[in-house]
């Protein structure tokens, strides 16, 4: 790990202690829930759930649309690239200081290719940093206003966007991202997710 890394994670993105309630724990599921858990596993190839999807399966209804949701709109390349979905999620994540998406996605990030300073940069919200391209900076710009001020967004950010070199669909699947994760965001802090320091124990880079 850099020095850059260790000085800032999860930093800037950490949350106050939330409310906690319970989750539906993996020795817990039944029904539907065991098999969108057990579907998680296969298809990921890990050997537990993540707290998110716990989250959500206090709803059974909602678990599955989640999961699929989510395979199909974050952990995918898609109009955007994974690694393009990824600093727009760890951007969205640290405004909403949630401490566990944050770190998640920072080091998805860092898998994906992002260098330490670009990964400080979004961390740290520093949109005009010299570790991100141009179009990026436009990019993140953009998923910034649609957490922070959707209803303000107007025809000249979609210029901004296309002019930076950005199509209608690339725009519009950032704005899914950016939307998506405001929830997993709010969710996970009211739920008393916490952090599972995976960029101070990965080893990439």
């Amino acid at each position: 790990m850099t020095t850059i890394e260790k000085t800032i994670h999860p930093g800037t993105c950490q949350t106050q202690i939330p409310p906690q309630i319970p989750l539906v724990e993996e020795a817990d599921a039944t029904g539907e829930v065991a098999r969108v858990y057990q579907d998680y596993r296969d298809h990921f190839g890990r050997p537990s759930v993540p707290g998110i999807l716990k989250c959500f399966a206090t709803h059974p209804p909602l678990v599955r649309h989640m999961l699929e949701l989510s395979e199909a709109l974050i952990f995918a390349d898609g109009h955007l690239s994974r690694l393009q979905k990824e600093m727009i999620a760890t951007l969205v994540s640290c405004e909403n200081s949630c401490a566990y998406c944050a770190d998640s996605h920072g080091h998805f990030m860092r898998l994906h290719g992002a260098s330490p300073e670009t990964l400080c940069a979004i961390q740290n919200g520093d949109l005009s940093s010299p570790a991100l391209l141009p179009a990026e900076q436009v990019l993140l710009a953009f998923a910034q206003k649609v957490n922070r001020n959707s209803q303000g967004i107007g025809a000249a950010d979609i210029a901004s966007l296309s002019a930076a070199g950005w199509s209608e669909l690339q725009i519009a699947e950032a704005v899914h991202v950016a939307a998506l994760f405001a929830t997993f965001n709010r969710v996970a802090n009211a739920f008393g997710l916490r952090s599972q320091g995976l960029l101070s124990t990965s080893q990439v880079g």
